[in-house]
Parts: structure tokens; C-alpha cells; sequence
């Protein structure tokens, strides 16, 4: 065929999907056959259960199936409804969610069991505008519940779920200034019986067929609808403006060990980045930190002589959201007898496992102690 004609094959076979609507029981009966068995995922025929529903939704944000099983099932063992949650110290939160990342999400999950126990008798609302209501809960998370755990004719869109719509209406404009007509779309498919297994097969089609590179475009209910593929640039799709990345910053850590063993911790404050979390000393991140005077800012001791802190070699990394962040990491060590500095306190090694260390802080103890440096946290949404 001539290069003409396969243009001219194309723009029918585009035409023709476009005609087409996407029919909702042809993804409800795939779904039904291919559904991924998810530890917060009920069986057919089974209510789901708010609390799990939406424990699950909070940690999937910005983190995978895989990373999130293990969290969700150690929550649940611990906290089996939402009143025992609310009945925790946030601390104790703090300290499970370690490694999980974003650790907002785990002050704001303990805020919403409070709120739902003191609000709402410790029973999750229906309605995606009062479930909109508590804290940590955005329009995706709401709608979400509502679906899945009520059944409500809510529509949830996550990345999965805008890739799936972009494609099948070959939707140009880039991200996220396409989020209105992506909903849109979305909206208009939902159902109104079975939303929530909907919306939950609109995740499981991103997730296993309609995948960011390689779509398995054969194995998907609706190829004879999707314009994008009809097109063959599936896999270009949604198109998406280039984030701009933060400015890098720097700063130092500062690891102090005694002879007993035990290490030197702190918890940050309560409110920004990390809040609440247990970290080493260090220094203010700033994208002009000058490493001359860095050990101003170290922990000060008794008797103890600038000269006795080692700096490391190399640097230690990690990406936060908005920013990359690159610490210098100073080492000292000390007599078993020295007191802890106001704000701080010493912690057995053993004990870290224990403690609210975010992965950052992970990082830093590995840094300058690598053959002690496996600190159980736990192992870690596609």
C-alpha cells in the first residue's frame, strides 16, 4: 500500500472511532474478568469498607501498588478502624508511615480520623462534598470514596484515568490545562450503576493496559473506540508541559554517636517539610549555603573541640517535590556520659527503627554508618 493510501486508511479508521462512544459495559465486563486483586479491594459481591477505602486512596498518592501494600497492611494491624486511629499519638503515626513519603499525608490522615470521629461518629459521609469537608480529603480522594466504598455516581480521575481519556478522544491540549475537558469526558462515562467498580476498571485499564509507554492497545476493550490509537500515537498522549525544576539546595547534616551506641536525634517542627519527623542536626537549606561556616551550626557539647567533627566524603542526595537537596554530612563521636544539647536526644542505634526517620535522614545515618546502616522501616500506584 501507498504511503497515500495508509494515510488515507488511518484518517477512516480515525473518523470512525471518533463516531463511536466508548461504551461502559464492554469496560465493566473486561474488568470483571481481569480485575487486579488489590489488598484494599473487595470481592465481588462485597461492600468496601470507607475506613480501608480511603486509608488506601492516602497512601496511593504519589506512591506505588507495590510500595503502599506492605504500610497498608501494617496500619491496618495496628489501627483496624478509623476511632483506633484517631485514638493514636500522631507520633505513633508518624513513626509507621516512615519511608512512606510525603509526610503531610500522614498528618492530615491522622487529623481526618479525628475529624471523622468527632464530627461524624467515627462513620465516613457519603456525599463527595462533605467527605471534601476533612482534612487531607481533595476532590479525587472524595470522589474516590464515594464511588468505591458508597457507590455514589461520583467520578474520580487520577493519572491513570486522565492517560485513558486523553487517549481515547485524543485530547491535545498538554497537562495540566486539560484537566477540565479530561474530567469532563470522565464524567460524562460514568455510569450510573456499578460506579465504583467503574472507576476502579478505569484505574486497572491505565494501570495494566493503557500504560504511559508500550500500550497494550490489542488487549483493550475499547480499541475499536480510541481515537489515539485509530491515529498511532497512542503513546504520545496526554501531552504535557515540561515541569520547571526547583533550584538546588544545600546544606549539612551532622551525625553524632556516642561510645554506648546510641545516636543523636531531633524532631523537627510540627508545621512545613517533614513536619514532625525525627531527624540528625542539621543546618538551614538554602540555595546559597556556604559550607565555610557549616559547623556553626552544629549540636554543641561540654569540652568538645570543633576539630573532633569528620567531615564525610562525598555528599548525600535526595529529591523532594519542588527541589533537589544535597547535604554534607559531618561525623563526630563521643563519651557515653555526654548529655544530649537542649532539643535533642540520644536514641540506641537498635531503637531507630522505632523512630519517625524519613527517608532523607535514612540516607544520612547510612552515609556514615554503611555496615550498620539497614534501619528496619518496613519495605516500602501504578
Amino acid at each position: 500500500m501507498t504511503v497515500a493510501g495508509q494515510r488515507s486508511k488511518r484518517q477512516r479508521s480515525e473518523r470512525r472511532a471518533a463516531a463511536l462512544s466508548p461504551q461502559p459495559t464492554a469496560l465493566l465486563a473486561w474488568y470483571d474478568r481481569h480485575r487486579r486483586r488489590l489488598p484494599w479491594r473487595v470481592l465481588p459481591g462485597q461492600h468496601a469498607d470507607p475506613y480501608r477505602v480511603w486509608l488506601s486512596e492516602i497512601m496511593l498518592q504519589q506512591t506505588t501498588v507495590k510500595t503502599v501494600a506492605p504500610y497498608y497492611a501494617r496500619f491496618l494491624e495496628r489501627w483496624s478502624d478509623v476511632c483506633a486511629l484517631a485514638s493514636a499519638p500522631l507520633d505513633d503515626v508518624l513513626k509507621a508511615w516512615a519511608g512512606l513519603g510525603y509526610y503531610a499525608r500522614a498528618r492530615n490522615l491522622h487529623a481526618c480520623a479525628r475529624a471523622v470521629v468527632e464530627r461524624h461518629g467515627g462513620q465516613f459521609p457519603a456525599s463527595e462534598e462533605e467527605l471534601r469537608g476533612l482534612p487531607g480529603i481533595g476532590a479525587y480522594t472524595a470522589a474516590a470514596i464515594a464511588a468505591i466504598a458508597f457507590d455514589q455516581p461520583a467520578t474520580p480521575v487520577d493519572g491513570n484515568i486522565e492517560r485513558v481519556i486523553a487517549r481515547l478522544y485524543a485530547i491535545e491540549t498538554p497537562l495540566p490545562a486539560a484537566k477540565p475537558e479530561i474530567h469532563e469526558r470522565a464524567v460524562a462515562l460514568t455510569p450510573p450503576r456499578r460506579a465504583g467498580d467503574f472507576a476502579q476498571a478505569m484505574m486497572d485499564l491505565g494501570a495494566t493496559i493503557c500504560s504511559p509507554k508500550t500500550p497494550a492497545c490489542a488487549l483493550c476493550p475499547w480499541n475499536d473506540v480510541c481515537v489515539a490509537r485509530a491515529r498511532g500515537d497512542a503513546e504520545t498522549l496526554p501531552r504535557r508541559i515540561p515541569k520547571r525544576e526547583g533550584a538546588l539546595r544545600r546544606g549539612a547534616a551532622f551525625v553524632v554517636r556516642r561510645s554506648d551506641g546510641k545516636v543523636l536525634l531531633r524532631t523537627r517542627p510540627a508545621k512545613g517539610l517533614l513536619g514532625g519527623m525525627t531527624e540528625v542536626p542539621t543546618t538551614e537549606w538554602s540555595k546559597d549555603f556556604a559550607e565555610a561556616g557549616a559547623l556553626t551550626a552544629a549540636p554543641r557539647f561540654p569540652a568538645m573541640k570543633q576539630s573532633q567533627w569528620h567531615r564525610t566524603a562525598g555528599v548525600v542526595r535526595h529529591v523532594f517535590t519542588h527541589f533537589p537537596l544535597e547535604l554534607t554530612v559531618y561525623a563526630a563521636e563521643l563519651p557515653a556520659k555526654a548529655a544530649a544539647p537542649a532539643g535533642t536526644r540520644w536514641v540506641a542505634f537498635n531503637d531507630l527503627s522505632g523512630e519517625a526517620l524519613p527517608s532523607l535522614m535514612r540516607k544520612v545515618i547510612a552515609h556514615v554508618l554503611p555496615s550498620e546502616s539497614k534501619i528496619k522501616s518496613g519495605e516500602k500506584r501504578s
